[in-house]
This record gives structure tokens, sequence and C-alpha cells, in this order.
């Protein structure tokens, strides 16, 4: 963690590399909760893409250095966000194979499915939880929600997905 501090504060005064280092130790968490979220891989790497270029224009105004890795997500789910809604605002349908990866084990699409059968706010509090480890608090905080709101959408989404998958 000491390691994170340095490099945040070396970025904060322009260092390039240090930057690059650490995104280098959240690209995969970063990538990985947008996919979940957006459920499409371009996708995905746009916003990705979007947020480290925000959040290097941006480490300087980063006050808690220790909070990097949850500023970032915060950026990320504001891309996602962002992005859900302008899904919903599209008339034309994308092709159904767009975000398919090949060699699924049918459990694994029974259970993509289920997640795609959720509400966009839902999926994003399941991404932020599972996929990018952040608490109830956490994840309250970076959707400016209370945190036993964020347990209870988070318990119903799952009960949502058994009975689905039942």
């Amino acid at each position: 963690m000491d390691q994170q501090i340095k490099l945040v504060k070396q970025a904060k005064r322009g260092d390039t590399h240090a930057f690059a280092e650490l995104y280098r130790g959240v690209y995969q968490e970063l990538f990985r909760f947008a996919l979940y979220t957006l459920k499409n891989s371009h996708d995905a790497e746009d916003a990705v893409s979007d947020t480290v270029a925000d959040a290097w224009a941006q480490i300087s105004s980063l006050k808690k250095e220790e909070s990097f890795k949850a500023w970032i997500f915060k950026i990320l789910s504001n891309k996602c966000r962002r992005c859900l809604k302008l899904y919903t605002e599209k008339t034309e349908e994308l092709p159904e194979d767009l975000c398919e990866e090949k060699g699924d084990a049918d459990e694994q699409l029974d259970v993509r499915a289920a997640f795609a059968r959720l509400a966009d706010e839902e999926r994003l509090i399941l991404s932020m939880n599972i996929f990018g480890g952040y608490s109830s608090r956490e994840i309250g905080e970076a959707l400016q929600m209370n945190d036993s709101t964020v347990r209870s959408r988070q318990k119903r989404a799952l009960e949502k997905m058994e009975a689905w998958l039942a």
C-alpha cells in the first residue's frame, strides 16, 4: 500500500510512468467491472479508456492518495452509468452475438443470462461488489446511496438470479 501511495504522489506531480504503474495494477479489475456491467467488450474497453484519460487529467484533484482505487472505480462507474443510459435511448437492436464469448459452459451462459436480466443498477451494485471487491459502504459512497440500501438491493438481485437459475 505504501508503494501505491508513493506512486499516486508521483503521478499527482505529473509522472506518467507512476500513473502507468498505477493503471497496470487496476486495469484487469476495471475492465472486468466494465464488461460485466455493460455486457459488451467494445463498450467496456471504451469506458476503461475514457476513465483512464479522465483519471490522468484529474489526478491532481485526488485528495487522499490511499483512495486511488476507489476514486478511479467511481469514475468508471459513472462512465458505465452514462453508457447504460445511452443504451436505453438507442432505437436500434444490437446483434445478440456481439458480447458472446466462445466456449462458455451452459452453466456460465445461464448465469450470464440471469445477470443480464437484472436492472442496470442491480448489475452495477453486484459488479462493484463481486468484481471490484467493494464493500457496501464504498459502493454506497460511489453511487450516493445508503450502505444498507446497497445491501438490500444486492440481496434482492441475488435472490432474483437464484430464482431464475432454479
